[in-house]
């Protein structure tokens, strides 16, 4: 069983709209909470499906509660140690 929580999405390199529908497929499920994470530059993608949310699809029914930015240590066997930026976005639903 995975241990992954059902209301995080995490942003790769898909295009911004895929996650924007899985959004949507997490408040369908019935949560109230949703956290978008992304790292490296993935972040600006995380920052657009937010801004889509909460701007073209559900005004008035969402809010940012909260933005938290990081930075995590990866070791490559190629690049050896280097660090990349981090990005949490905490979507709350109002509706």
């Amino acid at each position: 069983m995975s241990d992954r929580k059902e209301n995080v999405i995490f942003i790769g390199r898909k295009t911004a709209m895929n996650y924007v529908m899985a959004c949507f497929t997490v408040i369908q499920s019935g949560q109230k909470e949703i956290v978008i994470k992304a790292r490296g530059r993935a972040i600006s993608r995380a920052v657009d499906v937010a801004e889509i949310l909460k701007n073209r699809f559900m005004q008035n029914q969402i809010k940012i509660k909260d933005i938290s930015i990081g930075t995590e240590t990866i070791e490559s066997k190629d690049r050896g140690t280097f660090s990349v930026s981090t990005i949490e976005i905490t979507i709350e639903v109002t509706k």
